[in-house]
């Protein structure tokens, strides 16, 4: 009993997927941020062009 229980202890392959799972997680949330800065920047593009056009053809 003891051999098993220490041998459950010293199993650190669970924390390794762990490990990956939270670094994959950091990333995802790294992305989600650099995405919505990019799309607050061409809406801000994509509005001044509708804008100049507008005012051309008057």
């Amino acid at each position: 009993m003891m051999r098993n229980l220490k041998g459950f202890v010293r199993d650190d392959s669970g924390a390794t997927a762990i490990e990956y799972g939270l670094i994959a997680a950091l990333i995802g949330v790294g992305i989600i941020v650099v995405l919505q800065n990019v799309r607050g920047q061409l809406q801000a593009t994509f509005t001044k062009v509708q804008t100049e056009l507008k005012n051309a053809t008057n």
